[in-house]
């Protein structure tokens, strides 16, 4: 009967798009009947007792770790030797679900390693183009109202593999694992500014880490006043070493080395310091040969997780295509998925709540007919910015002379689409669509 039921369903479900793309709607039509055709359980049969039904199980610690079942959904990292030079850990979006990135898999990237700071010895102090300089304690930031806000940090290196010539075989994990999400909690910055006092003749700040190279950038007052943010938790805990233990500044929607780790000073300023990350590291050169410096947004973007290289389809049948959207720009307003290389499109139902500034999981039913098929997507933001085409990047920020490893950064804020090529025997490989 349930059978018959399911097949009933979805013969009346309507297609979206070609290639099997279904209505966004077919999630609340089809109800239990359309999660029995996506999902093929069985009927229900008696249930074994099981080894862990049978006895005792482990002492609780004291801090929860994940399940040993589940130690494959680790970071990547590019430096796991921990020789003196920068360390990247990617995050695994593909084995993740939902929108927020837990603290140990939230991605890191540190110049130095992770200072092993004292956070009763550590100092914020806020001086220059202030009418009273003033030095914080950790104790003392704590004083000050607190605010949380959901928001994504995103290298400007993230993707940075898709400006090859032509397809890096990766995973999500290794294409745009340098981007994550959370739940921040700290104290405004204008908050603190206006204890300070702002001269008027400031027009930006510089703000420095703690760590062996001092990390500087030079961030526009305007800025700070805003929605700027001195981060000291992070998804309702301390924040995580690699993440800027006990302190960071937090610029939603900005560049991630921007959101300077292990803070130390502010210095008010009437003009960028062109220190040494600004003026060379992150000022990639662009086809025209002028460097691109103070490039601050994150753009709008979008990428699929679920189906992916490494998660192989297990034949022809019924799936949900799951990923990530999200914009420096605000809340994503719409995105678009195709499963015929940009052909045709269907819009992707958003999965609430959908915030700005944060990552918005879509998801849209698809039924796979077992033929090869190409599965895109393209975000909208709420500012009416969408997702340019990999040719329209690539012409602003330029291409490669040969394939790069993964690890390589041939120039920064890839925000074009990805495409995956689904193979007739289940198999996911990145192409250019």
């Amino acid at each position: 009967m349930k059978a018959k039921a399911a097949d009933r369903v979805l013969k009346n479900l309507e297609a979206a798009a070609g290639n099997g793309l279904l209505d966004r709607r077919a999630f609340l039509r089809g109800g239990a009947a359309l999660t029995a055709a996506m999902s093929g359980y069985a009927s229900a049969a008696p249930l074994a007792e099981d080894p862990w039904s049978r006895a005792p199980g482990g002492t609780v610690p004291a801090y929860g770790t994940p399940s040993r079942f589940e130690k494959g959904v680790a970071r990547t990292l590019s430096n796991p030797g921990g020789e003196a030079r920068t360390h990247h850990a990617r995050t695994p979006h593909q084995l993740l679900q939902g929108s927020t990135t837990p603290n140990g898999l939230h991605f890191v990237i540190s110049h130095a390693g992770d200072p092993d700071i004292d956070p009763g010895a550590h100092r914020l102090a806020i001086h220059g183009l202030v009418r009273r300089p003033l030095v914080f304690t950790l104790d003392a930031l704590a004083r000050y109202p607190m605010v949380s806000r959901a928001s994504f940090v995103e290298c400007g290196g993230n993707s940075a593999p898709l400006f090859s010539p032509s397809p890096v075989q990766a995973s999500v994990q290794a294409l745009h694992g340098l981007a994550s999400c959370a739940e921040w909690t700290g104290v405004m910055l204008s908050t603190l500014l206006e204890e300070t006092g702002v001269d008027p003749k400031a027009k930006w700040l510089l703000a420095e880490g703690a760590d062996a190279p001092h990390l500087s950038r030079s961030v526009p007052l305007a800025e700070a006043l805003d929605d700027a943010m001195i981060a000291l938790y992070q998804n309702g805990e301390r924040l995580m070493p690699g993440n800027g233990y006990p302190m960071r500044l937090l610029l939603p929607g900005w560049e991630g080395n921007m959101n300077v780790k292990w803070l130390r000073r502010l210095k008010l300023v009437e003009a960028p310091a062109m220190s040494y990350y600004e003026a060379r590291t992150y000022a990639p050169i662009l086809p025209g040969g002028k460097a691109w410096q103070f490039y601050f947004l994150q753009e709008v973007k979008s990428f699929i997780t679920h189906p992916s290289p490494g998660l192989e389809l297990k034949g022809p049948g019924f799936y949900e295509i799951s990923g990530i959207a999200y914009s420096g720009n605000g809340r994503i307003s719409k995105v678009m998925v195709s499963a015929d290389g940009g052909a045709s499109w269907a819009q992707a139902a958003l999965q609430e709540p959908v915030l700005a500034k944060a990552f918005t999981r879509f998801r849209i039913p698809w039924s796979w007919n077992g033929a090869p098929a190409t599965l895109q997507s393209r975000a909208w933001d709420e500012a009416g910015n969408s997702q340019p085409t990999r040719a329209q990047i690539v012409a602003l920020r330029g291409e490669t002379a040969k394939p790069p490893p993964v690890t390589a950064f041939p120039s920064q804020h890839y925000n074009g689409p990805t495409s995956w090529a689904i193979e007739a025997s289940g198999g996911v490989r990145h192409v250019y669509a």
